[in-house]
């Protein structure tokens, strides 16, 4: 095969190959990270039909979090967490509310600078 015949190959390969990762990027998760001032909060939402995992994390003093479905909360942290929380509902385990948005936001409460992160896992991505 000469020079020109290869690349044809060797091009067709890698745009298979990046056909076949683009419906997995459709799939992905939802997060967000960012510094929170006093008073401040981040949110992540994402569509689930019947599982959802959501989770957060905050640094120094920590951040309240709050989990929603479709605009009403569900879930929320005991007091300021600081390290992490997670909330799951699924089917399978008879606590899923039904399909909806699902969102959780961290609301950093305290005086300083605090770093968030929030994240929504849903349906295939548990």
């Amino acid at each position: 095969m000469n020079r020109i015949g290869r690349f044809a190959v060797l091009t067709a390969a890698v745009a298979g190959i990046g056909a076949l990762a683009l419906p997995a990027a459709a799939q992905a998760d939802t997060y967000v990270g960012q510094f929170l001032g006093p008073n401040q909060s981040t949110c992540a939402s994402q569509y689930a039909s019947y599982q959802v995992r959501t989770e957060g994390t905050a640094s120094n003093k920590g951040a309240k979090f709050r989990v929603y479905k479709d605009g009403a909360q569900i879930a929320a942290s005991p007091t300021d967490t600081s390290g992490g929380y997670a909330a799951e509902f699924r089917s399978a385990w008879g606590n899923f509310p039904g399909p909806g948005y699902y969102t959780i936001c961290a609301l950093n409460k305290q005086t300083s600078n605090s770093f968030a992160t929030v994240r929504v896992r849903s349906d295939v991505e548990i």
